[in-house]
């Protein structure tokens, strides 16, 4: 290890060789190299975490850009994690980069966690944030928690005991997940580059505070922030008087949900089910959302008017949702879910025409 690059920190009153010693030696998963896990990524690699994971399947987009700091131009379609590890090691060869080109699900996750001490949570869906709570409380793994959604975030450690011996999880807070659809993602609600990237580097900052036994970290207590006023507020978390239910199925989060009620598909897989007879693709958009499909193929049944398409019977066995980011077409599949059960079944156009939008603008 060269002293040299860690000169700043090392001279510190209170942090010192001991302090980088424990940076060296800890073992951090980051779980999604997006907005939140990119600004993370950088600073704990910066400061000399040891080991550093890296949990990300998904390939650069765009619109990922303004927020997403580890990526350019020309890295446009290659997988996140690869990327990132990459230009990390570049930024500073010290630390061991470990990648995990795969999405969190209940097969893989036990396995996954099983090499490292603290669990970083930058995930942007319920059915992830929710199983990888369960599992650090299951595993006794510390978490390390952050979110955004609009202009505020939300920051806190879970499963760490406080000075009394007390922990806390995510469920303390929120013991059920909200319906699918219910609350927007930031492709339906937008996001200011900028927040993530505060979020993300305060979240590596409780990091290394955990690690080295600085400070006073945000154990059982969550942090709220907003960027509009720069205002924040700490909120104490007390353990629930009651048991809430673990994420136990072993369900594939890439396929099927925790609630069973929908299947997350790509294109190719929609392509092959509308070759069948007993198959209806409905697009849930408004009529003003561009691109503009064909009628004949994508049935328009926006999600503004889909109560009254509701009273209506569908014949066919196979109904899949689209819609322009994969977030109203799950809220849709999840109503008729709840008026058919599992007489039909019910997909999700994972990611939306955006994700998928070259196929959409070549037919």
């Amino acid at each position: 290890m060269d002293t040299e690059r860690y000169q700043r920190q090392l001279i510190l009153s209170g942090f010192g060789p001991e302090a980088q010693q424990l940076l060296l030696q800890a073992k951090v998963l980051v779980i999604g190299a997006g907005g939140l896990g990119c600004p993370a990524l950088q600073y704990l690699a910066a400061a000399g975490v040891g080991y550093i994971g890296i949990a990300d399947n998904d390939t650069i987009e765009l619109s990922n850009l303004h927020r997403q700091v580890l990526f350019g131009t020309a890295n446009i379609g290659s997988k996140k994690a690869s990327v990132a590890a990459k230009r990390l090691q570049e930024m500073n060869p010290d630390p061991q980069y470990r990648i995990h080109l795969l999405r969190i699900s209940t097969q893989n996750i036990a396995e996954v966690f099983r090499d490292y001490d603290i669990i970083f949570d930058g995930t942007d869906n319920f059915d992830s944030r929710y199983l990888i709570n369960d599992t650090c409380v299951r595993l006794h793994k510390s978490l390390v928690f952050a979110a955004v959604s609009g202009f505020e975030g939300q920051l806190a450690i879970f499963n760490v005991p406080d000075a009394d011996g007390r922990k806390t999880n995510y469920r303390d807070i929120f013991p059920v997940p909200p319906a699918h659809g219910e609350i927007p993602n930031c492709a339906e609600n937008g996001i200011l580059g900028v927040l993530p990237g505060i979020m993300g580097t305060m979240a590596a900052g409780e990091i290394i505070k955990l690690i080295t036994g600085i400070g006073k970290p945000l154990i059982n207590k969550l942090l709220h922030y907003n960027l509009l006023s720069q205002e924040q507020y700490e909120m104490n978390i007390s353990p629930s008087k009651y048991d809430t239910p673990l994420v136990m199925e072993a369900s594939d989060p890439d396929t099927m949900p925790l609630n069973h009620s929908y299947i997350e598909i790509d294109v190719e897989r929609m392509l092959s089910l509308s070759e069948e007879e007993s198959t209806i693709i409905i697009d849930v958009r408004e009529k003003h959302e561009f691109p503009r499909l064909d009628t004949e193929t994508y049935k328009q049944v926006p999600m503004s008017a889909f109560d009254n398409f509701l009273s209506s019977e569908i014949t066919q066995n196979n109904i899949v949702l689209l819609c322009q980011h994969g977030v109203r077409s799950v809220a849709a599949a999840e109503a008729l879910y709840q008026k058919y059960g599992h007489t039909k079944t019910m997909y999700s156009l994972k990611g939306g025409i955006a994700k998928w939008r070259k196929h959409f603008l070549t037919t």
